[in-house]
């Protein structure tokens, strides 16, 4: 222990302290406790640090907390520690947090009263609980309802729901819930409607028992106990009521704030009612009685339509309206009793003025005197031995009388109306067992208490102890199953409070003692309290300051009660002569009110008691005493009495429990006051029942539970095979103290705190996991997270350095190109001032170069002036000295060359003179020659150079000399053009000036004109610029107006896709609605029939011993009698002579419904007779103008019609005598005519004759055919025009029975005078036409026989094989003519005789392939059999003819063929074999032999082929009969063996292929696309069966949810076991700690199912409507309804189970949603829908895994549940539970937050899924390819009566 403690009290442990407001607050250890401290330091939530100190002498320790994984749980014996404080907050978390109201303590339901309307009662929430074991499901009412249900059928044992509860708890609702539940599951066993009475007594006694009070405004204010009796087939046969302690008080004063019972306000606010005029009512303010507690209104309840409400179930039970009314009569007269005033006539006696109003409506409404009534009222009494005298009252004395009279009056009333329920509460039928319901009130304690809390508080010991002895025989049951050894267990035993109040002596004993005393008083009897029990009794004690009071110590707390009033209250004395008043009275129920109950008379008429009811033995007091005796008891004695009846009736039952808690006193919705609940649950017993379980082994584990959830703990060595010997090993090492646990046989008990020592070592384990876990997963995750970045930070630098590499390319680039624009724009600018400078510069130079021009030309005339001077004088001057220098030349030369001369001519001397030098000299003079040679070479070339160069010298200035010769000549012309242009000069110049004065004037204008045009210029750009901007706006406005006109007509397109798909799909749901309406009430009609059905039979039963009483089975079928016809009427009147004996056994409260249901149709049916009558005499007067002209036209046309028929008879028999002679001739000319081929011509020309004629007759018959249809068809137009023929309405008027078949009689009457006159007219024009159209026929007949005569003569004279072509040949022509003239008379009738034609013609080939087929045929036979008989030739006789002749003799008898008759895929049989056909075809079949070894739909193509025949022979009885005993006998099949899934698919297919057959080969266009046309040719002929197809089709629905029914018995069970308890993926799940219910259930394991169960069942289903030849979409929408079945089971289980919410069962949930979607995969069905089906459990799943914290989680969850209503999504919230401690909760602020966010959603506030609804089943058309006529029928069906046609 100390080891556990140190364990468990260690730093950051949670504990519980006390505190004066909250009761007990949470706080956490901040430091580790040790063995001896003298306090804990602790830490509140809210931060605070305190130190609490223990109690030095206990030193005991504050209460622990439970694990968070076990708060909120279900069941409180789930907790580990079981303590006040964990009660407390479990309750608190359920009903604030998860606004659950409901919760299990062991065997007590806990209810909080929610004070707001909650969505948990509906029929959808009794289907989820029913059947289902009470700890699967979520604590609610409805679970103790079915638990007690299933032990009473299960144990055979009666069984007791016991509510209890403060005032304003919820106990009345609670109580009305399990009735409910009882009356919805178990239904009733007769046509009484037991169940809705029962329901119907509730509205009754909260009218008359309920009140407002300031803790409830519909406060019950007496006990009851309601016996709800079953049958042995536990249906319920009625109830009884029993009840407790009336609070008459309440009658006569009401304390502020609160009302007295709510049908005097009820009446007081129907007071303006005429049949409530009577009464003298008015505002309730007007009456003492209704105005004392000045709360005359309740918020939200319409007094009125709850008198509706009352009265409604008054005439439910049968009280009719007279009792009613008499009922009402006695409450107003309460009411005016209480506002009679009575007045002091002095200080001894009173007086009630005379005639006064309120007494006189009291004695006028209760039929008494008014001098008596008033003499009674101031009066009493007295006798004594010897004589008797009158004494007065005083005022006090006289009020307290009349309000006593008032309180005696109502206290009758309500034990007059209980009773009066309970006769109508009581059957015929024999009771086998009953479940009561305890609505009684709880332990109560106010300021001031009296008599009736000390009774309550009496009760409520005795119930306690009830419940304490239950308790410890449920323990010592559990204990001794188990093996535990069982030791006591110190309780609370309440026995000497119960012998304090009830024993000899006891407080009621004296009570009773002082009643009898003649001057008894409050004040000597406490005196005998306190003298008897004050020093006796430790639980009596007296206060201190009163001697009119004393304390009891009752189980739930001390209660002082005031001794004022207890005897009066317990004597509860009326004045006997007001009640002899009374009785006198004239008013027949109030009269009634004061008999004896064994002589009341029923409202109803019944006798009181009648019936088989059956009821607890329990043995009365000896000797009954008589009523007066009775009415002398006191009420303390009676009430003891009753409780002692009532305890011994509960004793005899198996109790269940159901404490009712109050959260506040302000009625403030989920709101919970910690200090009032806590008083409560200490007061009902709940902390008591803590208290014992965890006295003992509180908390129990299966092994295997137990190894599932702490399998972590254990090590792999300590795993055994056994888990039971694991188990052990493990609790021994892991707890020492072996005090702790016990093993059992299946359990292992703990003892409180082990379960949470156990949860705390898994959760450190678990830790400690998860840190290794952790730390290996982050360090995994660190080094991926560093990888990630690494490489991300290298794909950054690579990305980055790439876009910076690209930038700088960019930046080059675009540098690159500015500089090469800047090149050529500078170059662009440079050239254009180039060109400007060049420009003007050539300007300059034209200027400056003429002027130099002119200056050089004037200078060159001048110089070449001078030049011709100079040149005279300077050749004048050049000859002069030419002269001198060449003379002085020449005279040196001669000076030179002669002193040279003489030189050289020396030197030669001197040369000459020597020889030497003469060698010298021609030393080397050849060299010298050689170089002169070559020098003289050079330089002739030299000179030929220069020559050359001259030449061409000269020849350039020859032409120089040339050109300037031509200059000179034009200079000369241009000299003497200057000279004449001198002249003109001074012209010019003035010329020049006159132009330059206008240049400087045209400048000025320019100037100015370019200023203006500038200013223009601007102007206009400015303007320009405007108007662009202005353009721009208004071009951007046109964009936004286009755009905006784009996207409205986008917005309006998508509008109205939108809107399309919206009506689109609306019109589907409301087609879908229509559709599932209409089935639904073939459900219904169908319910209706197996209950008639039922009734019928049971009806049989009673009756079988009455001779000659037989019912038929035309009564079977309420849809026979719908479509059957006159024949019938016998029958039907038989079914309702049977109707009317079963009649005679239903309720009387149903007859005088029904009566006065009739009453109302009789006079409505009487005055839509009068009506009709008036109707139809202004149809006569009108019609009366027209009778004569119609009877005129209609004997004309009568006498017509005879003498044409007369006439085709004669000449009918013209022909026919005409035929006859040729006949005649022949065969009598045969022996004659000797030249013809013999005696087989004439036989061959007679056999063609006959075969003409046969033909002839042929065709008339079509003829007459053909015109019975179309007389047919358009009386049927006529008939569909008109609706019905006048004489149709006359026959049926007559038959009439009802308004509406008067009413439609009416109408057709209406619309057949208004169409008379047309149908006239059509009539007559129709008559004459058919006599032309006769003649006509009459002439084309005589002459089809003249040529047929003469094709006869013809045909004679051919061979045989051309006779055939010929007669083929003549009926093609024939034909053809016919066709030219339908063509020529009508081109409509020519298209129709086209289609005719083309049709004979195709049989025409037809026939003549098969005539040749058999011509080939019988020559190879006849080749055969010449050869046979030539072989035989010695054989032969005389007469014989050759083998030639034998050769033609087949051939001469062939006659004009007729078409062959084949096989028309029809089946005849006789009107007798019918049984045997439906015997042997439908209700003998056997669905298996027929689907394995036979084509599907067999039985439906029979049937069909017989009905084709009966339509063929025309015969509608037939027709008739065959489809009413086909349905018939269907309906008997079905009803027989409609559990067996086989049998109703088998015949679901069979009935839609019939039904498909009847449209196949009905006719009509829209059924024959797809048939070929020899299935055209099958068609109906005669009737039209659409109204029998629809008949067929209704069965096929009905058909088609039997097998939706069939099927969901077959999965129900499967479902929740494979979807959500067994784990498909193993180890997922965790095992919470289970509470009592879920271990004790009420039913044993039945075994487990798991996914693959459902997978395998899926197949089966799946695979037999395949073998049955189910259409494919009809198997698609059977799965869809499956799937559905499926997601909606799941779903409200999951949304009624907190512990399937949770992570780890999401995720089972959607593994296994994925398997069934792979199933569908698999079958090729993912597109019927079923998927769809699944999304909201799938969604649900969704939100069990989801992140659950966030706004943005918020947001996901909201977009994700589309599927899911509000509500389901927060139910799911409020229901998640972590399995573990490392989950989290959903926080309170989260879940507001969705419901804030969905708050605008538009849909159902249902919870749950309606699991009862079927998707509406449509049967599309799906034609058959098979052919009628090849369908064999095999031997084994027994069918040999059948004959193909």
């Amino acid at each position: 222990m100390n080891r556990e403690l140190e364990y468990m009290f260690v730093e950051r442990a949670r504990v519980w302290i006390p505190d004066a407001e909250e009761v007990w607050k949470s706080a956490e250890l901040t430091k580790d406790y040790k063995n001896g401290d003298a306090s804990l330091q602790l830490m509140l939530e809210d931060g605070t640090n305190i130190e609490h100190n223990l109690d030095p002498k206990t030193k005991n320790l504050p209460y622990l907390r439970n694990p968070d994984i076990l708060v909120g749980e279900n069941d409180l014996t789930a907790l580990s520690y079981l303590h006040e404080p964990a009660v407390l907050h479990n309750l608190k978390v359920r009903f604030m947090d998860s606004k659950l109201i409901y919760t299990y303590c062991g065997i007590v339901l806990v209810a909080i009263n929610p004070y707001e309307p909650l969505q948990i009662y509906g029929a959808d929430i009794i289907n989820a609980y029913s059947g289902q074991n009470m700890g699967d499901m979520d604590p609610h009412i409805f679970a103790v309802a079915e638990e007690a249900y299933k032990q009473m059928a299960r144990d055979e044992r009666n069984q007791s729901i016991i509510v209890s509860g403060e005032s304003g708890a919820g106990k009345t609702v609670s109580a009305k819930y399990a009735m409910r539940y009882f009356a919805t599951v178990s239904g009733s066993a007769s046509e009484a409607n037991v169940e809705e009475k029962v329901l119907a007594s509730n509205p009754i006694m909260e009218a008359i028992g309920n009140a407002k009070t300031t803790r409830n405004d519909n406060s019950s204010r007496f006990g009851k106990y309601i016996e709800i009796g079953f049958d042995n087939r536990y249906r319920i046969i009625g109830a009884n009521m029993r009840t407790y302690l009336l609070e008459k008080s309440r009658v006569v004063f009401q304390a502020d704030e609160e009302r007295n019972y709510h049908v005097f306000y009820q009446l007081c606010a129907s007071s303006h009612l005429p049949e409530f005029k009577i009464l003298r009512l008015s505002s309730a303010n007007d009456f003492l009685y209704t105005r004392q507690g000045r709360s005359p209104v309740i918020d939200g309840v319409d007094d009125t339509k709850e008198l509706c409400t009352t009265r409604n179930a008054f005439t439910l039970l049968g009280i009719n309206e007279s009792y009613q009314m008499g009922l009402f009569q006695v409450l107003a007269a309460i009411l005016h009793l209480g506002n009679v005033e009575i007045k002091d006539r002095d200080s001894d006696s009173s007086i009630i003025a005379p005639n006064n109003s309120h007494l006189t409506a009291f004695c006028e409404l209760v039929g008494v005197t008014y001098q008596d009534m008033s003499q009674w009222l101031c009066h009493r009494k007295l006798k004594t031995a010897n004589e008797t005298y009158i004494k007065t009252l005083p005022r006090l004395q006289a009020t307290n009388n009349r309000d006593a009279l008032s309180k005696h009056i109502y206290a009758k009333l309500f034990n007059w109306i209980v009773g009066h329920v309970n006769k109508a509460l009581i059957t015929n039928f024999k009771q086998h067992s009953f479940i009561g319901v305890l609505d009684i009130y709880g332990f109560e304690t106010f300021e001031t208490n009296s008599f009736e809390q000390f009774c309550i508080n009496y009760a409520n010991e005795k119930l306690q102890q009830q419940f304490n002895m239950h308790v410890f025989k449920l323990e010592q049951e559990e204990y001794m199953k188990e093996q535990i050894p069982w030791t006591l267990i110190d309780f609370y035993d309440n026995q000497p409070c119960i012998n304090l109040i009830e024993a000899k002596m006891g407080i009621l004993d004296l009570l009773d003692e002082e009643c009898k005393m003649p001057r008894g008083s409050d004040d000597t009897w406490a005196q005998k309290l306190y003298n008897t029990h004050l020093k006796t009794c430790s639980l009596f004690e007296k206060p201190r300051m009163s001697n009119r009071a004393f304390i009891i110590q009752h189980f739930a707390d001390k209660v002082e009660y005031q001794c004022d009033g207890f005897l009066e209250k317990n004597k509860d004395t009326v004045n006997e002569e007001q009640i002899n008043v009374l009785k006198a009275s004239k008013f027949d129920l109030l009269v009634e009110l004061f008999q004896d109950e064994e002589k009341a008379i029923s409202p109803t008429g019944q006798v009181a008691g009648t019936g088989g009811r059956t009821r607890l033995s329990i043995k009365p007091d000896k000797g009954r005493e008589t009523s007066s005796k009775e009415h002398k008891k006191t009420v303390g004695c009676q009430f003891r009495n009753s409780l002692q009846m009532l305890m011994g009736t509960l004793n005899a039952t198996t109790p269940h429990y159901v404490r009712c808690i109050k959260p506040n006193d302000f009625k403030l919705g989920f709101t919970f006051d910690p200090k009032r609940a806590v008083q409560q649950l200490r007061a009902c017993g709940v902390l008591e029942t803590i208290r014992i379980s965890a006295a003992g082994f509180p908390s129990r584990w299966t092994y295997q539970e137990f190894f599932s959830r702490y399998r972590v703990l254990m090590k792999q060595k300590d795993v055994l095979q056994d888990k039971k010997l694991t188990c052990r090993n493990v609790l021994e090492k892991l707890v020492e103290d072996q005090d702790k646990y016990q093993f059992g046989k299946t359990k292992i008990f703990f003892r409180a705190g082990q379960v949470a020592y156990l949860e705390k070592l898994r959760a450190d384990k678990l830790r400690v996991a998860c840190i290794r876990i952790q730390k290996t997963i982050r360090c995994w995750l660190a080094r991926k997270k560093y990888l990630r970045k690494r490489s991300a930070a290298i794909t950054i630098q690579r990305f980055t350095r790439g876009y910076q590499a690209r930038c700088l390319a960019k930046f080059m680039r675009r540098t690159q190109a500015a500089t090469t624009i800047q090149k050529y724009q500078r170059m662009c600018m440079e050239r254009k001032r180039y060109r400007q400078k060049q420009a003007a510069a050539l300007a300059m130079q034209t200027i400056l170069r003429g002027y130099i021009a002119r200056l050089k030309y004037q200078a060159l005339v001048r110089e070449y002036k001078v030049v011709i001077i100079q040149k005279i004088v300077r050749g004048w001057l050049a000859r002069c000295w030419y002269k001198r220098c060449l003379y002085s030349i020449v005279y040196l030369q001669c000076c030179f060359r002669r002193m040279k001369a003489r030189r050289q001519l020396k030197k030669l001397k001197i040369e000459a003179r020597s020889v030497e030098h003469f060698k010298k000299l021609n030393k080397g003079m050849e060299n010298k020659i050689m170089q002169l040679q070559r020098k003289i070479d050079a330089q002739s070339k030299d000179n030929l150079l220069v020559i050359e160069k001259l030449n061409s010298q000269e020849a350039v200035s020859s032409a120089e000399k040339e050109k300037m010769r031509t200059e000179l000549n034009r200079l000369r012309g241009v000299d003497e053009e200057a000279k004449t242009k001198t002249k003109q000069v001074s012209s010019l110049q003035e010329e020049l000036e006159r132009l330059r004065k206008e240049l400087s004037t045209t400048q000025q204008e320019k100037k100015t004109i370019e200023d203006w045009a500038q200013t223009y210029r601007s102007e206009m750009e400015k303007m320009v610029s405007e108007l662009k901007d202005q353009n721009g706006l208004l071009k951007k406005e046109k964009d936004d107006l286009n755009r905006s006109i784009q996207e409205q007509s986008q917005q309006m397109t998508e509008k109205m896709v939108r809107v399309i798909a919206e009506q689109t799909q609306q019109l589907e749901t409301d087609l879908n609605e229509e559709r599932s309406r209409y089935q639904n009430l073939l459900t219904e009609h169908r319910r209706i029939e197996e209950k008639y059905d039922d009734l019928k039979e049971r009806t049989l039963a009673s009756n079988a011993s009455k001779p000659g009483h037989r019912r038929t089975d035309s009564t079977h079928s309420s849809n026979e009698s719908e479509y059957t016809y006159n024949s019938e009427y016998a029958e039907l009147e038989e079914g309702s002579r049977a109707a009317e004996d079963v009649t005679r056994g239903i309720d009387t409260s149903l007859t005088l419904k029904l009566q006065k249901r009739l009453t109302e149709l009789e006079q409505e049916k009487q005055s839509l007779r009068n009506e009709l009558e008036n109707k139809e005499d202004q149809f006569q007067r009108a019609r009366a103008r027209d009778d004569v002209e119609f009877k005129k036209a209609r004997g004309a046309e009568l006498e017509y019609e005879s003498l044409k028929r007369q006439e085709l008879e004669s000449e009918n028999k013209k022909l026919k005598h005409n035929l006859s002679e040729m006949r005649q001739s022949l065969l009598g000319n045969a022996s004659t005519n000797s030249g013809a081929p013999g005696s087989p011509a004439y036989k061959v020309l007679l056999d063609q004759l006959n075969s003409s004629c046969e033909e002839l007759d042929v065709r008339k018959e079509e003829v007459l055919i053909l015109r019975s249809q179309l007389v047919s068809q358009k009386e049927a137009m006529h008939h569909k025009e008109t609706m019905t023929e006048p004489s149709v309405y006359v026959e049926d008027v007559s038959k009439l029975k009802d308004a509406d078949e008067i009413k439609q009689a009416y109408v057709g009457l209406k619309d057949t005078n208004r169409l008379l006159e047309h149908q006239l007219q059509t009539q007559r024009r129709g008559h004459d036409n058919e006599v032309e159209v006769l003649r006509g026929e009459l002439q084309n007949v005589k002459e089809e026989n003249n040529r047929q005569q003469q094709l006869l003569a013809q045909n004679l004279q051919l061979p045989p094989e051309a006779r055939i072509e010929a007669s083929l040949q003549h009926e093609i022509t024939r034909l053809t003519n016919e066709n030219l003239e339908l063509m020529a008379d009508d081109p409509t009738a020519s298209r129709e005789a086209r289609v005719i034609i083309l049709r004979r013609m195709v049989d025409l080939m037809e026939q003549l392939e098969k005539q040749d087929r058999t011509i080939r045929k019988l020559k190879k036979q006849l080749k055969v059999y010449s050869k046979r008989i030539g072989e035989m030739g010695a054989g032969q006789t005389e007469g014989q003819t050759s083998p030639g002749q034998m050769v033609d003799e087949p051939i001469h008898p062939v006659n004009i063929p007729r078409r062959e008759k084949d096989f028309q895929g029809m089946l005849e049989y006789k009107k007798e074999d019918e049984l045997k056909l439906v015997k042997n075809l439908i209700l003998e079949l056997k669905p298996r032999g027929v689907a394995v070894n036979l084509i599907p739909g067999l039985p439906a193509y029979v049937l069909f082929m017989c009905l084709r025949h009966a339509d063929y022979v025309n015969d509608d009885q037939k027709v008739r009969t065959l489809l009413t005993s086909t349905i018939n006998s269907i309906k008997k099949i079905l009803k027989k063996r409609g559990d067996d899934f086989e049998t109703v698919s088998f015949w679901l297919s069979n009935t839609c292929r019939f039904l498909h057959c009847l449209k196949q080969y009905s006719g009509d266009e829209a059924f024959m696309k797809h048939n070929t046309s020899r299935q055209n040719e099958h068609t109906l002929s005669n009737f039209d069966l659409a109204e029998y197809r629809q008949v067929i089709s209704d069965l096929a629905i009905q058909i088609y949810q039997q097998l939706i029914k069939c099927m969901e018995n077959i999965l129900q069970p499967m479902i929740v076991s494979a979807m959500l308890e067994h784990e498909t993926i193993q180890g997922v799940s965790g095992v919470k700690p289970t509470g009592l219910r879920k271990r004790t259930s009420s039913i044993a394991d039945e075994g487990t199912y798991t996914l693959d169960s459902i997978l395998r069942q899926l197949s089966a289903f799946h695979s037999t409507m395949c073998q049955h030849g189910t259409d494919p979409e009809l198997i698609k929408q059977v799965v869809k309804q499956q799937f559905y079945i499926i997601g909606a089971v799941t779903l409200n289980n999951l949304l009624l189970r907190k512990d399937m919410c949770s992570w780890s069962k999401g995720m089972q949930i959607r593994y296994n949603v994925s398997q069934l979607e792979e199933w569908l995969r698999d079958k090729g069905l993912m597109t019927c829908g079923a998927k769809e089906t699944l999304e909201p459990l799938i969604q649900a799943a969704q939100l069990l895994q989801v992140k659950k914290k966030t706004d943005e989680d918020a947001e996901a969850i909201t977009s994700m549940c589309l599927a899911l209503t509000t509500a389901q999504i927060v139910k799911v919230l409020n229901l998640y539970t972590p399995v573990n401690e490392f989950e989290e909760r959903v926080s309170v602020s989260f879940i507001r937050t969705i419901q804030t966010r969905l708050r605008d959603r538009c849909e159902s506030p249902q919870l749950l899924m309606d699991t009862k609804m079927i998707y509406p089943v449509t049967f599309p058309f799906n034609p058959s390819s098979l052919a009628l006529e090849t369908i064999q029928i095999p031997g084994s069906l027994n069918l040999g009566f059948l004959t193909r046609v």
